[in-house]
C-alpha cells in the first residue's frame, strides 16, 4: 500500500482527484481502488512539549527555574487533532511506501516529517519515503507532480531548518516571556509580557520610529526655482548651491538661510541663462518579477489598505477553494522554465476576462520570455501566478477579486514590452549659479500601460543644445519644512521585515544579510504583526501603526540586543543556511543557548519601573492556556502560547 500524507484536507482532496477512481471516503482518509490511501494532517498534529511536561514544578513561573533548556526534546499530540493523528499512525503501520505531501516550504516539510518520526517509522521506510511537491491544486498540475516524485531525504536540510526555528522560538519565547512577566508582576503589572525572537525586534522598530517622530523638530529650508523660457515651451530648473554656500546648509545639503535664497532669486530674475549640458539618454526598464507573498502583501496594503493577514487569508481561498492561483506562501519571485509551456493558455484566458486593465493586456505576447523563468532561482516553490483553472472568477468576493487582479497583472506584465524612455538632464548657468532640470520622454509605455498612473510624473523637457541662450523670467523661492519620518503602515512594516538589512547597525551582520535578509518567513510575517496587536503592544490610528504604552514600556525594559533586528536577523540568515545545508543545526542552537543564558541573567536584574505607572491589568495565572489553533491559518483562532515568535 502507498500512503500519501497531505498537509491538510483540501490538499488531500486535490491529490485524490488526480488518482484512480472509484474511491471510498473513510473517517480521516480516502481509499483508492487498489488499496492505496490518501490521508492528511490538519496543520501540525504535534507540538513541542511544554515546560511542565518535562518537570511538574515548571508549571509555576519562577525566575530561579530559568533558563529552561530541554536535554531531550519531546513532541506531544495536540489535543484537538489527536483523533487524526491516530488515523495517520494506524495507516503508517500498514503501508509499504510513504509519500510526503506537505506544502512545499520549511514548515510543510517538518509538519509531516515530525509525524513520521513520532510514529517511529522504521529507518528503511524513511529512506524510501518519497516527496510530492505541489504548488498548483488543479487536477492537471497535480497529476504532473505525481509523476515527478523525489526522495524525501533530499529535503532533510529543509526539515532541520524548520526544526531549529521551532525550538529556537520555544527557548527564546518561553524563557524570556516568563522572565519579564515575573519581573513585571513584581513591579505591579499583572499582564503577560510576551517576548519573541521575531516579534520583539518588530515591536522595537515601531517604538524607535515613534520616538524619532516625537523628538523631531521641524526646520525651514529654501529652494530656488528658475522659470526658464525657450522657443518651444517653458520649463523649470532647481538651483544647486555651490561649496561657498556650505555654511548655510544642513547635513543633507538643504539651504537654511532665507536671505541667501532670496538673494539668488533676485540675481537671476530677468537674466539670460546658458545651457552648459544637455543629455537625452535612451533607457529601458523591464517588468518587475512576479509576486512572492511579501511583495504581494506590500502592494495590496498600498493599493487597498489591506493588512497582511487579510491578504494571506484571501490568497489561501484563491489557492485552496478556487484553485485559481499557485501556492501562496512562497518566498520566491521566479518561475521554473517548464512552467513556460502553460503561458499561452493562461495569458489567453486572462485576456478574455473582465479585468480593469483588459485593453492594455491584449498586447501581452505569450511567446516572450522574461527573466522570471530561471530554474537556478527556484527552490521548493515558485512565484505566485494564476493557474489555468480560472472559471471561478465571476464568483469571487470583492477582496478575492482585488488580490487575483494584482497577481494576474504581475503575471501578464512578464509578456509585455519593456518600458522605454529618454532620460533628459539639462544644466543651465545663470549669473554664475548652476540650475538643473530633469525629465522623461516616454517612447513606449510597454508593461507600464497595465499599471495605475503615477501621481508624480517626470516633466517633459524641451530639445536644447549646449551653449544655447535662454531667458530666466523670474527666480522663485520655495519655503519648505523638513518632515519627520513616516509612521509605519502595514505596507512599510512588512517592507521593513523583508528588507531588515536597512535597519541593522552592525556592518558585519549587514554583510551576512545582503542576500538573505528578513525577519520571519513569508508565511509568518502577517501573523507576527497581528500577534503584536492582539497582545496589546501595537495599535492603529487610521493607516498608521504605533506602539501602545505597554509595548513601549516593554521595549524600554528589555536589553537592546533583543529589541533591534541585528541578532535575530543573523539567526534568520543562519536558519536559511541550514536549509541550504551550509550551516549545522548544532552550531545554531549552541549560539542561541549561549545568548539566552546571558539574556536571562540580564532579565533577572532588569529595571521594570516603567510598568509601575501603567494601568493595572487583571491578574492572570502563570500557566499556559490551551491552544485552539491548528496551524497557520486553517482556523481563524490564534494560539496564546508563550512560544510564538
Amino acid at each position: 500500500m502507498i500512503l500519501y500524507i497531505a498537509e491538510k484536507p483540501s490538499l488531500a482532496r486535490a491529490i485524490a482527484s488526480a488518482l484512480p477512481k472509484p474511491q471510498k471516503k473513510h473517517d480521516g482518509y480516502i481509499e483508492l481502488p487498489n488499496g492505496d490511501c490518501v490521508t492528511w494532517c490538519i496543520g501540525h498534529l504535534l507540538e513541542l512539549a511544554e515546560p511542565q511536561d518535562y518537570a511538574p514544578h515548571y508549571k509555576q513561573w519562577q525566575l530561579d527555574h530559568l533558563p529552561i533548556v530541554p536535554q531531550e526534546w519531546q513532541w506531544k499530540a495536540k489535543s484537538n487533532t489527536k483523533k487524526q493523528l491516530g488515523v495517520v499512525r494506524k495507516l503508517l503501520k500498514n503501508t509499504q511506501q510513504i509519500v510526503h505531501a506537505g506544502d512545499p516550504d520549511r514548515e510543510g516539510q517538518l509538519l509531516v516529517d515530525e509525524v513520521l518520526h513520532f510514529a517511529k517509522v522504521p529507518k528503511y521506510k524513511l529512506d524510501q519515503t518519497q516527496r510530492l511537491l505541489i504548488s498548483d491544486l488543479t487536477p492537471a498540475a497535480v497529476k504532473k507532480s505525481l509523476n515527478k516524485l523525489r526522495l524525501n531525504s533530499e529535503f532533510a536540510a529543509l526539515s532541520r531548518s524548520a526544526l531549529a526555528r521551532s525550538r529556537a522560538d520555544w527557548l527564546y519565547g518561553i524563557n524570556l516571556t516568563r522572565a519579564y512577566t515575573v519581573k513585571g508582576r513584581q513591579a505591579g503589572y499583572n499582564g503577560v509580557l510576551s517576548v519573541g525572537r521575531v516579534q520583539t525586534p518588530v515591536l522595537g522598530l515601531v517604538v524607535k520610529r515613534d520616538k524619532e517622530r516625537e523628538a523631531f523638530v521641524a526646520k525651514d529650508f529654501y529652494q530656488v526655482i528658475a522659470h526658464l523660457e525657450t522657443d518651444s515651451f517653458p520649463f523649470q530648473a532647481k538651483w544647486q548651491p555651490s561649496e561657498a554656500c556650505a555654511p548655510y546648509q544642513d547635513e543633507e545639503g538643504r539651504v537654511l538661510s532665507r536671505p541667501l535664497a532670496e538673494n539668488v532669486a533676485r540675481r537671476i530674475t530677468d537674466k539670460p541663462g546658458f545651457v552648459k549640458q544637455f543629455d537625452k539618454t535612451p533607457k529601458k526598464q523591464n517588468a518587475p518579477l512576479p509576486y512572492n507573498l511579501s511583495a504581494l502583501q506590500i502592494d495590496a496594503a498600498k493599493a487597498f489598505s489591506m493588512n497582511a493577514q487579510k491578504v494571506l487569508d484571501t490568497c489561501q481561498a484563491l489557492y485552496e477553494r478556487h484553485q485559481m492561483i499557485t501556492y501562496p506562501r512562497s518566498d520566491c519571485r521566479y518561475l521554473p522554465t517548464e512552467q513556460f509551456a502553460q503561458a499561452s493558455s493562461i495569458v489567453s484566458k486572462l485576456k478574455e476576462m473582465s479585468l480593469p486593465y483588459q485593453t492594455a493586456a491584449q498586447q501581452a505576447n505569450p511567446t516572450q520570455k522574461s527573466k522570471a523563468w530561471n530554474d537556478k532561482q527556484v527552490g521548493a516553490h515558485h512565484a505566485i501566478i494564476p493557474t489555468q483553472q480560472l472559471s471561478a472568477f465571476p464568483k469571487l468576493s470583492a477582496d478575492e477579486r482585488k488580490i487575483f487582479e494584482l497577481i494576474a497583472r504581475q503575471y501578464l506584465i512578464q509578456f509585455m514590452p519593456a518600458y522605454e524612455y529618454l532620460a533628459t538632464k539639462i544644466v543651465v548657468e545663470i549669473e554664475g549659479g548652476q540650475f538643473i532640470a530633469q525629465g522623461v520622454t516616454v517612447i513606449n509605455e510597454g508593461w507600464k500601460s497595465l499599471m495605475p498612473r503615477s501621481k508624480k510624473e517626470e516633466p517633459e523637457l524641451p530639445q536644447l543644445t549646449v551653449n544655447q541662450t535662454l531667458h530666466c523670467r523670474v527666480g522663485e523661492v520655495l519655503e519648505k519644512q523638513t518632515t519627520p519620518p513616516d509612521a509605519f503602515t502595514d505596507a512599510t512594516l512588512l517592507a521593513a521585515m523583508t528588507g531588515i538589512n536597512r535597519f541593522v547597525s552592525d556592518k558585519a551582520i549587514k554583510a551576512i544579510l545582503k542576500e538573505t535578509d528578513g525577519l520571519g518567513t513569508e508565511a509568518t510575517r502577517a501573523g507576527i504583526i497581528e500577534l503584536l496587536f492582539k497582545r496589546g503592544f501595537l495599535q492603529r490610528e487610521g493607516k498608521q501603526i504605533h506602539a501602545t504604552a505597554a509595548g513601549r514600556a516593554l521595549i524600554d525594559a528589555l536589553p537592546e540586543s533583543t529589541t533591534v533586528p541585528d541578532m535575530t536577523a543573523k539567526w534568520e540568515a543562519m536558519l536559511n543556511d541550514i536549509s541550504l545545508n551550509q550551516q549545522s543545526y548544532q552550531h545554531f542552537m549552541h549560539e542561541l543557548e549561549d545568548a539566552l543564558n546571558t539574556l536571562i541573567q540580564t532579565a533577572k536584574t532588569g529595571n521594570m519601573t516603567a510598568f509601575a505607572s501603567l494601568p493595572k491589568q487583571a491578574a492572570k495565572p502563570f500557566t499556559k492556556k490551551k491552544s485552539t489553533s491548528k496551524k497557520r491559518n486553517y482556523t481563524r483562532k490564534k494560539s496564546t502560547k508563550e512560544t510564538k515568535r
